[in-house]
């Protein structure tokens, strides 16, 4: 199996990133502030304005490492890599597939489960961690919600049914993300509503900050076993949309964004110190909030869980390309089924 590589996530403004021999070294006006072996890293994340040299670049390519820019809110902006992996009976295979209403239905459900249940475990798990006897009978009431939904998604039998039962799984869930975070970090983490494009809130601007960096893993993955990721099942195709990324950041978004974030929260890891408040509303991590966020997910990937169909021992940061991998088995038709992930 794969190992995992790290990512270099690197969000100081005006950084220049060169190669020395056979390292990396980061510098900021010309000062020589971190190095790292080239061969230790999987992927370059640069997000705000970061400039990388042009030789650099080229051993990337060389090497098949991708470079991807994000703008501060992690909001992708491009990605640099070299020649298209995998091969093109595995995209013809995909297309197809997007053709076939009932394979689409098939996959649109399977994601949708795996948000639906990894979502309710989330709640169980803020349940059991509840000293407070009536938010613990709110979150196991939204989680018999979703459970309820999980049990009609199998019986769906349009596009329109599952994305009716995931957005109202969606609001249940969110509605008891205050509930989640532990009562004397509530006032500097008060959840008012998903918003999105500015968040309008600091537990807004942090999940979204998270999905952002998960996101970008998932679009690795596929383009690693070499499906497209603009073409998805369950989110509409559009230019410039990573639908099939989306659609597998569906299973991850509770498990690997969700909890992080309660985590970050209400351990007092963040504080409100660690955001900017801008004109209008926006929301945002500023550079030290960014830091303590990119230094919690880069932890949470190189932990263990024993994965449910492998049956074996994987680090988390593998989830997204092991799923990838699984997806692309079931396009070419060497599995009858694609299972999603699900955390125990």
């Amino acid at each position: 199996m794969k190992s995992l590589l790290n990512t270099l996530y690197v969000s100081t403004d005006g950084a220049y990133l060169k190669l020395e021999g056979e390292t990396l070294v980061l510098s900021v006006e010309k000062v020589k502030k971190h190095q790292v072996p080239l061969h230790h890293l999987g992927a370059i994340v640069c997000l705000g304005r970061v400039a990388i040299s042009p030789a650099l670049m080229a051993r990337c390519m060389e090497d098949g490492r991708s470079i991807v820019w994000l703008n501060e809110h992690a909001r992708f902006q491009a990605r640099v890599e070299g020649p298209v992996n995998g091969n093109i009976l595995l995209r013809q295979a995909q297309f197809r597939a997007a053709d076939r209403v009932e394979t689409a239905l098939a996959l649109s459900k399977a994601f949708i489960a795996g948000k639906l249940r990894n979502s309710r475990n989330v709640l169980l798990r803020s349940a059991r961690d509840s000293k407070d006897e009536e938010a613990k009978a709110q979150l196991v009431r939204a989680a018999k919600s979703l459970a309820i939904n999980l049990r009609n998604l199998a019986h769906a039998e349009s596009a329109a049914s599952v994305l009716g039962l995931e957005g109202d799984a969606a609001r249940v869930y969110f509605e008891q993300f205050n509930t989640m975070i532990k009562p004397q970090m509530r006032e500097e983490f008060e959840y008012k509503g998903r918003s999105r494009r500015p968040p309008k809130d600091t537990v807004n601007a942090l999940i979204s900050f998270l999905y952002a960096l998960l996101g970008n893993d998932c679009r690795s993955a596929l383009e690693t076993v070499g499906l497209d990721p603009q073409l998805g099942f369950f989110h509409v195709v559009r230019p410039g949309r990573p639908a099939l990324a989306l659609d597998l950041l569906e299973e991850f978004r509770a498990v690997l964004g969700d909890r992080l974030a309660l985590t970050l929260i209400n351990r007092g890891q963040l504080r409100q110190k660690d955001f900017d408040f801008r004109p209008g509303g926006a929301v945002m991590l500023n550079d030290t909030g960014r830091k303590t966020v990119i230094l919690a997910y880069q932890e949470r990937k190189k932990e263990t869980l024993q994965h449910p169909v492998l049956e074996s021992q994987v680090e988390i940061g593998l989830l997204p390309l092991l799923q990838a991998r699984m997806l692309a088995r079931y396009l070419r038709g060497d599995v009858e089924a694609y299972i999603p992930f699900f955390n125990k």
